[in-house]
């Protein structure tokens, strides 16, 4: 017999809500705003409020009794590196991905403009993809950089790039933001990212947007292969062997979608 779902503790889940919530106002929050979230009443609100401000969680703003976020979280992020929790939680899709594919494989995350290359399992392929030297690639023509950015629309690219013309690697690198956003919006839609010789020609690439537990887009893994290896009639295959292996990195942060 399969044991049942683990029950939550409810007050640590009401706790972490409370968090959540004064959190995403960005800005104070008073017992008021917060009874109508939590559905309990005011006085197990304050007292859940009062333990978090104790532990330094929460604090109040003076000579108010709104909330805003305390110095222990920011103490607890400034010791949190988010790139080696990611790299421990997918190094077993990492590696199963690049067993299954046989092609070098790529686990990033965005740093400003760029993606950068946290994990690479290099081909067995007597003939390959060599692992990159460097340790960021460019957002716009590569797979897992593009898979980064697939929530951006063209407000938002402009507000990264800075509306300006993106770098030509290749005659098929795209170069304006128009063809960019066009492009994140067709990443969202097939579930996986593509780049067709747009940073190395000869050079195909699929990836896939890694999700957290709030659906934001935290990093991205992708395969690249040789054009013969990996013909354009084949990139639907590959490219569905990636988003499988996002989701399940996903899954190991929580993300139930």
């Amino acid at each position: 017999m399969k044991p049942g779902p683990t029950q939550q503790i409810q007050s640590l889940d009401r706790g972490l809500l409370l968090l959540e919530t004064i959190a995403s106002a960005r800005r104070p929050v008073s017992l008021a705003d917060l009874t109508p979230v939590l559905g309990i009443d005011r006085s197990s609100v304050f007292r859940l409020a009062n333990t978090l401000k104790q532990r330094g969680f929460l604090a109040q703003m003076p000579g108010s009794k709104h909330y805003v976020l305390g110095s222990a979280i920011w103490r607890l992020a400034d010791l949190f590196q988010f790139d080696n929790v990611l790299l421990q939680l997918a190094q077993e899709h990492v590696n199963a991905l690049a067993a299954e594919t046989g092609e070098t494989t790529h686990l990033a995350i965005r740093e400003g403009r760029q993606a950068m290359l946290i994990e690479q399992r290099l081909t067995t392929q007597a003939v390959g993809v060599a692992g990159s030297s460097e340790s960021c690639v460019p957002l716009h023509c590569t797979s897992v950089g593009k898979a980064l950015i697939a929530d951006f629309d063209h407000e938002r690219l402009a507000g990264l790039f800075g509306g300006k013309h993106l770098s030509k690697l290749t005659k098929r690198t795209i170069t304006t933001l128009a063809e960019l956003a066009q492009e994140c919006e067709e990443t969202r839609k097939r579930g996986f990212a593509v780049d067709d010789e747009e940073q190395h020609e000869g050079v195909r690439c699929v990836a896939a947007p890694i999700r957290d537990a709030s659906g934001q887009i935290v990093g991205a893994i992708g395969v690249s292969a040789p054009t013969a290896r990996l013909p354009r009639e084949s990139i639907k295959k590959a490219g569905a062997k990636v988003a499988a292996a996002a989701l399940e990195i996903g899954r190991e942060l929580g993300n139930r979608g």
